[in-house]
């Protein structure tokens, strides 16, 4: 009898110890943890995109459907082109722009000159820096109607502490907020003390990023402390003070609420009646909230357009 032979079989490995299949299970594992490590990070992120969708993005798309319609009787038409006639027939719209750049114009002067000087002698300081910092920054911190109606009482024309410090020196006293020539320029007064602090610490913070050697290096060519500034100071945070301008700029065409408080909005003679005092009138004074939506339209179009520009030329000033 002959003896049985064994078939020579080949033995498959199990499934699990296949490379291929490793490999994607390594990948599947490693794609679920990512998912639940970032999963609080999307959250947060998807909450953010939609408050911003609903409180940014929609207004603003309200804003341009609402400027092209008019609401009579409670009917809402198309208006086509009708309420941008109608604000740029206004004589408001005109003197409004003109007080608005008029504004603008003396608050960076001195909103935007005077923080960073206030920042430039803060930084000379060695001792007691912290203590002039938190003395600085602390008209951002009060509110701002409370600020407002602080300054109101300083330009009070029979007790206000301003005429008593004129009087004091043997002069006049002024009719602060009732004088045209005066009215605006104490509305960018109370504007510059209530928001330089922001700007102060801003300009400060970058001013300590500057390396020492380069104040050294000026100090061996002869240069005095207005060439230092000029030639060190200035070129180094030219960055920081691009970006200041810019939100400057566009936070100054939109002041409300300082005019509104102080003046009651138009001021002597409409002299500090600004854009978008006027958008509040057209809309809550007039009830014509397709004109207030067609000239806050165009105020969004000019500083779009403006930023553009802006960030434009400074781009090709870096290059």
């Amino acid at each position: 009898m002959s003896a049985p032979t064994l078939s020579k079989s080949k033995a498959t490995p199990p499934s699990h110890g296949r490379p291929g299949s490793d490999r994607t299970d390594f990948a599947r594992e490693e794609f679920v943890r990512s998912v639940r490590r970032n999963l609080s990070a999307h959250g947060f992120l998807i909450g953010a995109v939609l408050c911003f969708s609903f409180f940014s993005w929609y207004p603003m798309v309200r804003e341009f459907i609402l400027a092209f319609q008019k609401n009579e009787n409670g009917k809402t038409t198309w208006a086509g082109w009708s309420n941008l006639t109608y604000i740029f027939n206004d004589p408001a719209f005109w003197q409004a722009w003109r007080n608005t750049l008029l504004f603008t114009g003396l608050a960076l002067l001195l909103g935007f000159v005077v923080p960073f000087v206030v920042a430039v002698v803060l930084n000379e300081f060695r001792h007691g820096q912290g203590y002039l910092r938190l003395l600085v920054y602390l008209p951002v911190m009060l509110p701002p109607v409370a600020s407002v109606l602080l300054f109101k009482y300083f330009y009070d024309p029979g007790y206000g502490l301003f005429n008593r410090i004129l009087e004091t020196f043997g002069l006049p006293a002024q009719q602060w907020l009732q004088d045209t020539d005066t009215a605006m320029l104490s509305v960018v007064i109370a504007a510059t003390w209530m928001s330089m602090g922001g700007a102060t610490l801003i300009y400060l913070a970058a001013l300590q990023g500057i390396p020492g050697e380069l104040y050294e290096a000026a100090e061996l060519d002869g240069a005095g402390i207005l060439r230092k500034i000029w030639h060190v100071t200035i070129p180094q945070t030219r960055l920081i003070l691009s970006l200041m301008l810019l939100m400057q700029i566009i936070a100054t065409m939109q002041v409300f609420t300082e005019p509104f408080l102080l003046t009651n909005g138009a001021g002597p003679e409409g002299s500090t009646t600004t854009v978008v005092y006027l958008i509040y009138q057209y809309a809550f004074n007039f009830n014509n909230y397709g004109s207030a939506a067609a000239l806050g339209l165009v105020l969004l179009v000019l500083l779009a357009g403006f930023s553009a520009v802006y960030v434009r030329l400074s781009r090709g000033s870096e290059d």
